[in-house]
This record gives C-alpha cells, sequence and structure tokens, in this order.
C-alpha cells in the first residue's frame, strides 16, 4: 500500500512538473521512425532576469522514460546588479532553479545556478537525477559577471621591484 501511494504521488508530482517551467521554443523530429523529439525551452532566472538559458532535452513520447541527454547554454540578455548577485545562494551547491520530470521513475531534470566567487561567474548545471548507463548525464554553461554592474574589480598586486 506504501509502495502505491509512494508511486502514485510521484506520478503525480511528474504531471504537474509538465505544466511548469520553462517556455517551449522549438522541437525538432528525430525522424519518422521514432516517437522521441528534441525539446527545446527557455527561461529567466528568476533572481537574475538579466539571465536567459535554453535547455534541449529528448522526449519520448509513448514512453514511459525520457533519455537522460540534455544540454544547457545561458547567455547574459539584460541588466545584472549587484544586488542580484547579493540575493542568490553562493552554497557551493548552489539552488536549484527548474526541475521537470523525465519519467514515472523518479528521474527528473534539473537546472543548478552555483556562483564562482573567485572568478565572478554565474554557472548553471543541468543534469538528470538517475543513473543511465553508469552515468548521471550532466551539463554546463557559464555567464561571467565580466562588464556588468555587478562585477567586482579587485585590486591588483602590487609589481615586485627587483634590486
Amino acid at each position: 500500500m506504501k509502495r502505491t501511494l509512494s508511486l502514485a504521488a510521484a506520478l503525480c508530482s511528474g504531471i504537474l512538473l509538465l505544466g511548469c517551467g520553462p517556455k517551449d521554443v522549438g522541437d525538432v523530429s528525430l525522424g519518422i521512425f521514432t516517437f522521441k523529439d528534441i525539446k527545446i525551452n527557455h527561461f529567466v532566472d528568476p533572481k537574475i532576469p538579466g539571465v536567459t538559458c535554453h535547455i534541449s532535452s529528448i522526449e519520448a513520447n509513448l514512453s514511459l522514460t525520457d533519455p537522460s541527454n540534455n544540454s544547457v547554454s545561458c547567455r547574459q540578455t539584460g541588466p545584472i546588479t549587484a544586488g542580484m548577485i547579493a540575493a542568490i545562494d553562493k552554497s557551493k551547491s548552489g539552488e536549484v532553479l527548474f526541475e521537470r520530470s523525465k519519467s514515472i521513475f523518479l528521474k527528473t531534470l534539473k537546472i543548478r545556478r552555483i556562483y564562482d566567487e573567485q572568478t565572478q561567474t554565474l554557472l548553471y548545471l543541468a543534469y538528470t537525477t538517475k543513473e543511465v548507463s553508469g552515468s548521471f548525464h550532466h551539463s554546463l554553461s557559464s555567464v561571467p559577471l565580466w562588464g556588468t554592474a555587478a562585477y567586482v574589480a579587485r585590486p591588483e598586486a602590487p609589481a615586485q621591484q627587483t634590486p
């Protein structure tokens, strides 16, 4: 009974997630003899609206599970301010910005933002939560803050004089 309730909860969560998230941008068929398509979506970072990400992933219609292959590409598409950077999670694990169910078997595509303070760069990691063929498929995109209002110039080290 408990297992049936868990499966039902996972299925309901998956159905709810299908209606949420990014906007559809493209849909590319992989051929007439397959029910798999490459879906391309975009979303704007909710805390840094000057960053837009595009995600491509394979959707397998008429299948209980989608393949784990995915790709993410993020770019600066508007202003990025110091206040926006101050408001984000700066922990090593960052924060999940997007989730989409890829299977009724608890596989999820996630996009996570991580801040690299040393290089002042926003990292966007796309990954699936279930191992497939010995690998957790993932991809990474970065958005440097150089040239934005959020970039903080660091003082240069003084040049050493030789005697």
